[in-house]
């Protein structure tokens, strides 16, 4: 008997952007587990989850950016809903991006608009919300002050 076990599930305890930034190889990992093997039946992603999650980040503000609702600390962004009412703005690095979009265009893409700059457009109908924490912690660590970034160890402990 082959015992098979989700090296995802485990590490979730300890969210990987929490770690020390962003994994994508952990992120790469949850994209491919393909709906049919592994059926967890979780609430929609909404504008709520994505507030939720980011007012528990510290010293995250809920403000505005392009008359669209955002989140920044310390005055930097690091999420904003985007226009079309259906997508999150993260911040995410360049290689990062690709891979994601790459790996689940169904989730990650980005416009014209967006094509020289470090973010990415997320569709909230399609992420599962393990995947916006890390996206949300992962885009926070960018932004936040170095002093703000050592209080994430305090708050999680």
């Amino acid at each position: 008997m082959i015992r098979i076990t989700d090296s995802a599930s485990a590490m979730r305890s300890v969210p990987p952007a929490l770690a020390g930034g962003f994994n994508t190889q952990l992120m790469n990992q949850r994209l491919r587990m393909r709906p049919g093997k592994r059926k967890i039946k979780t609430k929609p992603v909404t504008f709520d989850t994505v507030r939720e999650i980011a007012q528990s980040l510290p010293g995250a503000e809920e403000s505005t950016s392009y008359g669209t609702p955002a989140f920044k600390v310390k005055g930097k962004l690091f999420a904003r809903q985007h226009q079309d009412g259906e997508s999150l703005v993260v911040g995410v690095d360049f290689e990062e991006r690709e891979e994601m979009m790459s790996a689940a265009p169904e989730k990650f893409y980005i416009t014209d608009h967006y094509l020289n700059y470090p973010w990415m457009l997320v569709r909230l109908s399609k992420v599962r919300p393990d995947e916006l924490r890390d996206l949300l912690i992962g885009s926070w660590r960018r932004a936040a002050p170095k002093q703000i970034k050592a209080s994430l160890h305090k708050f999680e402990s």
